[in-house]
């Protein structure tokens, strides 16, 4: 379906695979200028397609599959694509982001967006070329991992983006993930439903180009925006020079570390798997997804080849959180995990759970704190569901129901919580706990940033916490339906204040932000008429602007990520989510960090209340009437 906007192919792929039938899915301009791209166009499209009784092994279950405006179009960071699903590990909606070079394959081959349903009898992968999908038995590549998978696909289709899944996919792990080039759509299950529905891989590949209105300001906004992130403490500094791993110590220092399944938020031997260790002692070389400045990649060496390296969620949930020193069995983890398509996230998170359950005697396995030698072994019985890996590929939620410890199964939703322990960042806990996807730090809101990582506002007060993690997630939701990295968003935060976090401007912006949450409300209420502007720290905006010619700027940014975000809720909402699904664990909201101060719990309840009003979500966290016509979703449905 043609567009009249720029950055667009204008056509979205929509393949049954149980029926070989492909048809082009209708998209209108209309549609872009309410949904813009991305994970809020993946939701528009399942919220029209499932039902309540759509489970997520089902053939009506959908893999969506979708670029922003930006891909492809040279923007920094911008070689971006979503996927979409019902989770097999939360029964939600879920969406995992990805920076491999799939993305901008698929619009190469001139598609915005692909969408996968039904199920094979056998095993099977797509190959699609422009206007052309083939189908190709893929018995013979099922079984392998994924890096082999890719090699081998690489000879039978050269230059193109793929898509794979490796056995714990195949074997329905609840947290497999799918994997493009060394990069992962890692989160809540993705990799189970390709594997169920015996999808082994999508091939892409093509020649189209999508073209922006205007080309010369595209150029001058990129060229801009890149000197900026290169500028800027952050992205031209702190993230080439220890990726994400070098926020490790900073969290360590601030007592928000996940350690021992979080019971502690500090580790003594942090410094041993710290970002600076890893610089130190193995990192080889920078590397960065397609068109990003920022190059926070690692590369190392592991058993004489070099290989992708761990990013700090990796590093934290199977270092510290399993009482883990040793930073050369990480490296080897990471290779292990990515070959055989896991969730490191929530592999370290089952793992430590299951350790305090042996610990305190209702589940023994011989999983104990410290003892890590034989998790290699373990992490392959998961993958191929052997032994008590079948159990713990199940995920925490499933664990808890079974053997009991759920007030220390960490979890929101049935998704693991990544690496940031909340009870030392209660907005971040807040987060955790009405994420639409589960315990995910960026589908939070990630206000940690200003709880102790960039800033260092108080981390324990609820003062202005709700308003914050709101315009956070908005902002957030947006810049992704565009087809960038968040990472490209860190530098609207003033470089005089990051690289400064001593001087009195900075201890008195952090002063301030906790008491000017009636300002962040009113934008949150009114975006498009507080902030109808660019605002000059923010290039996204005028990105958008010059590559597809709509009418753009903060403020409807910030409305776009709302409506994305309430889209999302309102499909859990659908599928029986309540306020009570809003959860956190009674350790993080009832038990003080050993140690420490009595008020280190998150105080969710009342936060909880001020989050659901702000949002125009009634008391059981449902979205208001007057909230869906806001924001022109009052009968959102075709």
């Amino acid at each position: 379906m043609f567009s009249n906007y720029g950055g667009y192919m204008g056509k979205t792929l929509l393949v049954n695979i149980a029926k070989r039938e492909v048809r082009e899915y209708p998209w209108t301009d209309r549609a872009r200028e309410l949904f813009l791209g991305g994970k809020i166009m993946a939701a528009k499209i399942l919220y029209d397609n499932l039902t309540v009784e759509t489970t997520p092994f089902s053939k009506d279950n959908m893999l969506v599959i979708t670029t922003g405006p930006l891909t492809g179009t040279g923007a920094p960071c911008s070689s971006r694509f979503n996927i979409s699903t019902l989770s097999p590990l939360t029964g939600l909606i879920t969406s995992s982001n990805c920076g491999g070079d799939f993305g901008l394959m698929l619009k190469k081959a001139g598609y915005d967006g692909l969408i996968i349903t039904g199920k094979a009898e056998q095993p099977l992968w797509l190959e699609i070329e422009s206007n052309h999908v083939k189908f190709h038995d893929a018995t013979d590549l099922w079984g392998e991992l994924t890096g082999k998978t890719q090699q081998l696909l690489e000879r039978k289709v050269k230059k193109s983006g793929k898509l794979v899944i490796g056995p714990a996919g195949e074997n329905l792990v609840r947290y497999a993930s799918i994997f493009s080039g060394e990069r992962t759509a890692g989160r809540a299950g993705v990799g189970a439903i390709m594997g169920w529905k015996k999808l082994k891989a999508v091939v892409v590949r093509g020649r189209e180009r999508a073209s922006p209105v205007n080309a010369n300001l595209m150029k001058k906004v990129y060229k801009k925006w890149i000197k900026r992130l290169q500028q800027h403490s952050l992205t031209g500094n702190q993230l080439p020079r220890l990726g994400t791993a070098g926020l490790l110590s900073s969290m360590n220092a601030h007592k928000i570390l996940a350690t021992r399944n979080f019971k502690y938020g500090q580790y003594k031997d942090f410094e041993k798997v710290s970002g600076e260790y890893l610089a130190e002692k193995y990192l080889i070389k920078n590397k960065g997804c397609t068109s990003c400045p920022i190059r926070c990649g690692r590369v190392v060496k592991v058993n004489g080849q070099e290989v992708k390296g761990p990013e700090l969620e990796t590093i934290g949930l199977l270092g510290p959180n399993i009482e883990n020193n040793s930073l050369k069995q990480i490296l080897q983890w990471n290779v292990l995990l990515d070959d055989l398509g896991m969730d490191s996230i929530s592999t370290g998170g089952s793992i430590a759970f299951a350790m305090e359950l042996h610990e305190k005697g209702i589940w023994k396995t011989g999983l104990q704190f410290g003892k890590t030698d034989h998790l290699a072994d373990i992490f392959k019985d998961i993958a191929y569901r052997e032994g008590i890996g079948d159990l713990l590929a199940e995920g925490t939620k499933r664990l808890a129901e079974r053997f009991g410890g759920k007030n220390f199964a960490m979890h929101s939703k049935g998704m693991e919580l990544a690496a940031y322990e909340p009870r030392g960042a209660v907005g971040q806990g807040l987060g955790y706990a009405v994420s639409n996807r589960g315990g995910c730090h960026l589908n939070a809101g990630y206000l940690v940033l200003l709880e102790g990582l960039s800033f260092d506002i108080d981390p324990f007060t609820t003062k202005a916490k709700a308003a914050l993690v709101t315009i956070f997630q908005n902002v957030m939701e947006a810049t992704s339906a565009a087809g960038s990295c968040i990472f490209s968003l860190y530098s609207m935060f003033p470089d005089l204040i990051i690289s400064k976090p001593n001087s009195k401007l900075t201890r008195l912006v952090n002063n301030l932000l906790p008491r000017m949450g009636w300002l962040v409300n009113i934008i949150n209420k009114y975006p498009t008429k507080v902030v109808p502007f660019d605002l000059p720290n923010v290039p996204l905006t005028r990105a958008i602007k010059s590559v597809t010619g709509l009418k753009m700027n903060f403020g409807k940014l910030l409305e776009i990520g709302a409506r994305g975000y309430t889209l999302e809720r309102l499909l859990n909402v659908k599928r029986g989510l309540t306020a009570l699904a809003d959860y956190l664990p009674h350790r993080l909201t009832n038990v003080s960090q050993p140690s420490a101060k009595p008020e280190t719990v998150v105080p969710l309840a009342k936060m909880k209340k001020e989050y659901y009003k702000i949002r125009g979500w009634d008391r059981l966290g449902r979205p208001t009437n007057r909230t869906l016509k806001k924001l022109k979703l009052l009968g959102v449905s075709k």
